[in-house]
């Protein structure tokens, strides 16, 4: 069995409509997905197909209206704690310098929690090898308003991190930043997963960003979304922005978007 099993799963958020009755939403209908334990995939499709539900259901945050999420074997029934997310704002705590807003995890997580005191030495050590990785070595003491956007994302990087989780959730995390700072984060991203190797799900608009990072990506269709293609990526790594000018990778760029053209008309 796969890492993470997604079986004909459908959810159906509930409101109301104009007339002011209840109504439900289908966000997501008869999605199916397995990835592999250390597999980079990124989801791509139009807005409002899905994407970011079903990082929702892979952590546990909402259960499926129907079929089944499973995590190593296991029905997910609640929020899980071996996941670390980034989101498209950084979302750092004002008060709290670098090196302590990525020490945040420990606090609050267990196991790491009931022993963040006793293992301060050794959490503080592995934080500044997170820091290091991102090129913040110079910065652990720096409030999170004396960071660029771009370092500040590198930084929520490390704090998703920090507790070793075995899946990755990005949603959008590059998305509010400027082009040269987009890319440099890409490599960034890259060498981190290559040094962690945990599990990681990419959701982005952005389909050269896809292509670069992932494995494998899935295109959905429009609202109710599901999965409408999958396409491995075997450029080799680590990849470069070079790389987004060869031939395979523009073809595998334009396909993608043919896929989501025929998915908005689905």
């Amino acid at each position: 069995m796969s890492f993470i099993n997604i079986v004909d799963v459908d959810l159906a958020y509930s409101g109301t409509d104009a007339s002011g009755f209840s109504a439900q939403t289908l966000a997501v209908s008869s999605a199916n997905l397995t990835i592999e334990h250390g597999e980079f995939v990124a989801l791509v499709g139009p807005s409002g197909c899905g994407k970011s539900t079903l990082l929702k259901l892979v952590s546990g945050l909402v259960p499926p209206s129907a079929g089944v999420v499973k995590v190593e074997g296991k029905e997910v029934t609640q929020p899980l704690k071996t996941v670390g997310m980034a989101f498209q704002n950084a979302t750092l705590l004002p008060w709290r310098n670098i090196l302590d807003n990525v020490l945040l995890p420990l606090e609050i997580v267990q196991p790491y929690r009931k022993t963040f005191k006793r293992d301060r030495k050794v959490n503080r050590e592995r934080a500044e090898a997170l820091l290091a990785k991102v090129g913040l070595s110079e910065f652990a003491n720096k409030m999170p308003y004396q960071l660029s956007g771009g370092m500040q994302m590198r930084a929520q990087l490390c704090r998703a991190l920090i507790h070793e989780p075995s899946i990755l959730l990005l949603d959008e995390p590059f998305a509010a930043l400027d082009t040269f700072t987009r890319e440099d984060l890409w490599g960034v991203l890259q060498d981190l997963w290559s040094f962690r190797k945990c599990t990681v799900i990419l959701v982005t608009h952005d389909l050269r960003e896809a292509v670069y990072l992932a494995q494998t990506v899935y295109v959905m269709s429009s609202r109710p979304g599901r999965i409408i293609k999958t396409q491995s990526v075997d450029i080799p790594r680590p990849r470069t922005l070079d790389s987004t000018f060869q031939p395979d990778f523009v073809d595998l760029v334009q396909d993608l978007r043919h896929h989501i053209a025929l998915g908005k008309r689905s």
